[in-house]
């Protein structure tokens, strides 16, 4: 697949992406949306989730900081998506850490069609309701074959599952997409993983075509950007600073030329 139509495609529609999301990342997630061009609004109480909901090409849930009241905003503004064919994204971040966060994850998966499932390789297999923990929000390893997990759930699901780690697993029921792009430093940095969620939100809001592509490409074009932003960093701090510029001024023959999607 070629990956640069798909960043080309959100800096000219510059997609409105609404989250509910990690309070620990929500200024990440808002400025590596408005880096790539779009526009970012974080409205989290229930008396307006839905009606902010309406007015966006994407929606990002993200359940790392949740409480009850947070899921049930969640739900509304999820709703209020499906009504409108909106697409939504739901990171379960930190599934397989308590029963509590398991519980509101799948309570969120049954209350309205979610369009793609992201989390890391112990968050995913919790969620396929494989017997693993996961290490607050840091993934464990899981004995078992982790594109099938994600294929399954995709199946049982019918929606799109991303599987992110050194390498980056897409897939539908249909098709799987292997992102290779990225580097060590980011797993150094809170809130890269945040960071892609809204990424792939922002790519899916965008794009008039597949959705798994979409997904696959917005991935590849954050880590490309990381790719380069190591390049000019002295450490975690500086490597996020630089993150936001390489994304901003990403070019075409960049993307064209290190892009690692697979089939």
């Amino acid at each position: 697949m070629n990956v640069y139509p798909y960043l080309e495609a959100v800096r000219e529609k510059r997609p409105l992406v609404h989250h509910l999301t990690n309070w620990v990342t929500i200024y990440d997630c808002a400025q590596i949306v408005k880096s790539f061009g779009a526009s970012p609004v974080m409205a989290h109480a229930a008396e307006e989730a839905g009606d902010m909901t309406s007015l966006a090409s994407a929606l990002v849930l993200n359940i790392g900081t949740l409480t009850s009241d947070f899921v049930e905003s969640m739900k509304i503004a999820a709703r209020a998506a499906n009504k409108k064919r909106i697409p939504v994204v739901l990171d379960v971040c930190g599934a397989g850490a308590t029963r509590y966060r398991d519980k509101k994850s799948l309570e969120i998966i049954d209350a309205a069609r979610i369009d793609i499932i992201k989390g890391n390789s112990s968050e995913i297999a919790r969620i396929a309701g494989e017997d693993v923990k996961t290490r607050g929000v840091d993934a464990t390893e899981v004995e078992a074959d982790l594109r099938e997990i994600a294929s399954s759930l995709a199946k049982k699901r019918d929606c799109i599952v991303v599987l992110t780690g050194q390498v980056d697993v897409v897939v539908d029921a249909d098709s799987v997409y292997i992102v290779q792009n990225g580097d060590e430093m980011m797993s150094h940095v809170v809130g890269t993983c945040c960071m892609a969620t809204s990424v792939i939100g922002t790519f899916v809001g965008a794009s008039p075509g597949s959705p798994i592509e979409a997904a696959a490409a917005g991935l590849s074009c954050f880590e490309i950007a990381a790719e380069l932003a190591v390049k000019k960093c002295g450490g975690p701090a500086s490597f996020k600073e630089r993150l936001f510029d390489s994304v901003f001024s990403l070019k075409k023959e960049e993307v064209v030329s290190m892009q690692k999607v697979l089939p």
